[in-house]
């Protein structure tokens, strides 16, 4: 018992002061970026690896669990006579909850393991203690672009998910749940409301907040050569996933009450 508890208080300790460091890194890089100007190439860069690259795989994710979701409700809607309701409800749960933490998990698995293991590489490489040494800024050079290309494209994402979302509850529940398509498009007019949308795009972009700092911190702190490279790019993609899934729940509580 004795063991357990001091393996508990060890791994507390440990969670804080990851946490402190994380938080420290997030400070460091927001005060970097009204302090001089920020390389605009490589923020554009970025914008197109954490974001560009993503749209397919978003996209069809998105599509795909829009028509999962309306094939598990759309039928029992139907059973208890709400079919012209599907619309709505499709809409609220989009824009709300499966758009923006879609959108957030397929970031996050496919972006943060690619941030963690670029920046972990150069940090096992000692590159990073090299731009040290030419008088260059770790957190301006690597983290700052990433941090704002994440932050920028993430809303973007999520507003092409919330349509890929919406269109593929309309293709299930229309064409084949046989639901009439004024009624699918009517209830989402008037249940939906701009704060819904509003609300999801800034869950998404506290996401992409979460997502990049995660990752830059893990990649930062990487050691141990190709091995900890590995280690760390599985630690970056499950810290930052359960940092969402918290986040989200009070993000939900605070946006929807």
């Amino acid at each position: 018992m004795l063991i357990n508890v001091e393996n508990l208080g060890r791994l507390v300790i440990e969670y804080i002061e990851e946490a402190g460091k994380t938080t420290i890194l997030f400070l460091d890089t927001f005060t970097g970026i009204f302090s001089g100007k920020s390389n605009i190439r490589l923020i554009l860069d970025q914008m197109v690896k954490i974001g560009i690259d993503s749209i397919p795989i978003a996209i069809t994710s998105a599509f795909f669990v829009g028509m999962v979701f309306a094939v598990q409700i759309a039928t029992e809607f139907v059973k208890f006579g709400a079919g012209k309701y599907i619309g709505g409800v499709m809409g609220i749960a989009v824009a709300r909850e499966l758009a923006p933490a879609l959108t957030g998990i397929v970031i996050s698995s496919r972006v943060a393991a690619s941030i963690t293991a670029e920046i972990g590489t150069m940090k096992v490489t000692e590159q990073i203690e090299a731009l040290n040494s030419l008088g260059s800024n770790p957190i301006k050079y690597l983290v700052i672009p990433r941090f704002l290309a994440c932050i920028f494209m993430m809303p973007l994402l999520t507003i092409l998910s919330d349509i890929c979302s919406f269109f593929g509850g309309y293709f299930v529940s229309v064409y084949l749940i046989k639901i009439n398509s004024v009624d699918y498009l009517n209830s989402a007019q008037q249940l939906l409301k701009y704060n819904d949308i509003y609300g999801g795009i800034f869950k998404s972009f506290i996401f992409g907040i979460i997502i990049s700092i995660i990752a830059c911190r893990k990649g930062l702190n990487t050691k141990g050569g190709a091995k900890g490279v590995g280690e760390a790019t599985t630690s970056s993609v499950v810290a930052s996933l359960i940092a969402l899934f918290i986040v989200n729940y009070f993000l939900s509580v605070l946006l929807f009450k």
